[in-house]
């Protein structure tokens, strides 16, 4: 009842929850195109240009703040593409040393800030690990605008934003500005990224970004339902982690918040349908013995093993049919391996293994060296 009646409550949960409805719909196009690391290096590149607005101004107010943090954080995406584009270092090296260089240049100036003798008063070190019970109605709102932006951006967007995500090769193919879209894309993040660093901090921001998107693919594959997912997992957290912390006398929020997100994520891991660990030992008990695994399941591998750089070139229904016996009813026997997991369509009429059904596989023939042996 608290988070009714305790207005600095509230205005904390207000604005973790906000803070997690935009991390989570924006860090589910980063995790789907296999950029979760770009909300580290952005939320450490922010730091700098927290530092530097208040050097150049003596203020903490939330918009020259944000749009500091912002500033470098956009800086430091332009510095990685074109560090990746004109020369030989792989893109997660560029966010490594992004992270690490502007990072330290956030510490230097931090340094120099409290030398000053207004240092007591810039409070800067709480954008290091957060410091959600000193969010403001104006932070709030400056939050709210922000993200809500991001969100309509997003929406208005979606096609693009989709299209870039899964088949931007396509895109560029006919015509549409892809690398456009990519940079608008990466701005939205930043954003939402430097609208939590006051209530999680530099420090645990990324896993704002990577935590929500990550439960809500456990539990759909499709697009829609998991960006909603990922922020309805963030409000969660955030509301959630705001009234924990309230409960215990000096528990920081920043850090129980992501506490309940590590907890989602690691529950959807183990108890989210078709790909939750124990969904898949459930299915993996309802196995027949490894001498008896189908004789499909033992050719698909033995096909697999002729392509050991590309564990998934799927093989023909046909190709199948004449390596098994007369009469034999393949595509009964790889939909049922398919319910249990161990084989998957890659194609039309083309299957592979699963990784589980390659070590099933592996585990049947060891046992039946160990036999004959």
């Amino acid at each position: 009842m608290d988070l009714f009646s305790d207005y600095t409550l509230r205005v904390v949960a207000l604005g973790s929850g906000v803070l997690g409805a935009a991390a989570g719909a924006l860090g589910s196009f980063a995790y789907l195109r296999r950029q979760s690391l770009v909300g580290d290096a952005l939320s450490h590149a922010a730091l700098p240009g927290i530092a530097l607005v208040f050097l150049l101004t003596g203020s903490k107010a939330p918009l020259p703040i944000m749009m500091g943090a912002a500033l470098t954080g956009w800086i430091a995406t332009l510095l990685i593409r074109a560090v990746v584009r004109r020369s030989r270092v792989p893109y997660d090296s560029a966010l490594g040393m992004a992270l690490a260089v502007f990072f330290g240049i956030g510490l230097v100036l931090l340094t120099l800030i409290q030398k000053r003798p207004d240092a007591a008063q810039a409070g800067l070190e709480s954008f290091l690990f957060g410091q959600a019970a000193s969010l403001l109605r104006e932070d709030v709102i400056v939050m709210s605008v922000l993200g809500g932006a991001c969100l309509v951006i997003l929406g208005l967007l979606w096609k693009e934003f989709k299209l870039l995500s899964f088949d931007s090769e396509f895109g560029d193919s006919i015509g549409w500005p892809m690398r456009r879209f990519d940079g608008l894309c990466t701005l939205l993040l930043v954003v939402a990224v430097v609208t939590g660093l006051r209530t999680v901090g530099v420090v645990l921001m990324s896993a704002m970004v990577v935590a929500p998107a990550a439960a809500a693919r456990q539990l759909t594959d499709r697009l829609a339902p998991m960006v909603g997912l990922a922020a309805a997992i963030g409000v969660f957290s955030g509301v959630t982690g705001a009234v924990l912390s309230s409960m215990v006398p000096r528990l920081p929020t920043g850090p129980t918040i992501v506490l309940v997100l590590s907890t989602i994520v690691v529950m959807s891991l183990v108890l989210a349908p078709d790909r939750g660990l124990l969904w898949r030992w459930v299915k993996l008990g309802r196995l027949q013995p490894a001498a008896a695994l189908d004789p499909v399941l033992m050719h698909l591998y033995a096909l697999a093993q002729q392509h050991p750089d590309d564990p998934d070139h799927g093989h023909g229904v046909g190709v199948l049919r004449t390596m098994s016996p007369a009469g034999a009813d393949i595509e009964r026997v790889l939909d049922d391996l398919s319910n249990r997991g161990l084989v998957h369509s890659v194609g039309h009429d083309l299957w592979a293994p699963t990784p589980i059904g390659r070590r099933e596989a592996e585990r049947s023939i060891e046992a039946q060296s160990k036999v004959a042996s």
